[in-house]
């Protein structure tokens, strides 16, 4: 009888201790499952990380490349514009001064100056001396030239010569006039400069030129009155 009650107490004792493991098992699992909701397996797979990776590379450095760009573009035409700008301003300088020297030399042979205009002609082709001033350290002679004749004029301008009322040859130099003079041509206006510095004490000057290579034209201006 003793014997039973043992058995019986053994076997009462190992199913509460197997009934509260179970217990204690299922509880502690319910906990662990609320405790991991919400929670992912990270991805540890190497192809997917290096491929959302270089989307990921590819899209920030299209929007950066795009942002550069149009800041270049923007930057590219304000300086084309800055450019562009200055130059219509270079032009627009360019044109008054040229548009005041016109007007100053058309206003000085409106005065007409004494002694003025001082002309020769040879051969159909004429050349005259419309006014002289001074101007930026140089003796400035506006003149003109036209061909009456049936021949076209050539000129090479270095063989103008320049003579003071002394004989003695001067340096001079020329502006606006034509290497060739058509036949029954427009009048051609021009400049003949010569530099202050030669001219001290001078009072005239004299003009001669030729056609080249012919030569068979001589247009010769002498006495120009020099004053200061």
């Amino acid at each position: 009888m003793k014997l039973n009650s043992t058995i019986l107490l053994t076997l009462t004792l190992l199913t509460l201790m197997l009934g509260a493991g179970s217990v204690s098992a299922f509880w502690g699992f319910t906990l662990g499952s609320a405790a991991l909701e919400g929670v992912s397996t990270p991805d540890s797979r190497p192809t997917n990380k290096f491929a959302n990776s270089k989307v990921n590379s590819s899209q920030q450095v299209g929007v950066m490349m795009l942002k550069e760009e149009e800041i270049l573009k923007m930057v590219k035409a304000r300086i084309e514009g800055k450019t562009k700008t200055a130059k219509k301003r270079k032009s627009r300088k360019n044109k008054q001064q040229e548009q005041k020297k016109k007007t100053s030399f058309t206003k000085q042979e409106e005065k007409l100056q004494a002694g003025f205009p001082i002309k020769a002609e040879s051969e159909g082709v004429s050349l005259s001396v419309q006014s002289s001033r001074f101007s930026g350290g140089a003796l400035e002679l506006q003149v003109k030239m036209q061909n009456q004749g049936s021949d076209t004029a050539r000129f090479l301008y270095t063989f103008l010569d320049v003579t003071d009322d002394k004989g003695r040859t001067l340096s001079a130099s020329t502006e606006g006039l034509p290497a060739e003079l058509p036949p029954e041509g427009p009048i051609y206006t021009g400049r003949v400069i010569v530099p202050t510095p030669l001219l001290d004490g001078v009072k005239k000057i004299s003009l001669t030129l030729t056609d080249y290579p012919a030569q068979k034209l001589r247009l010769a201006i002498p006495n120009i009155p020099v004053e200061r």
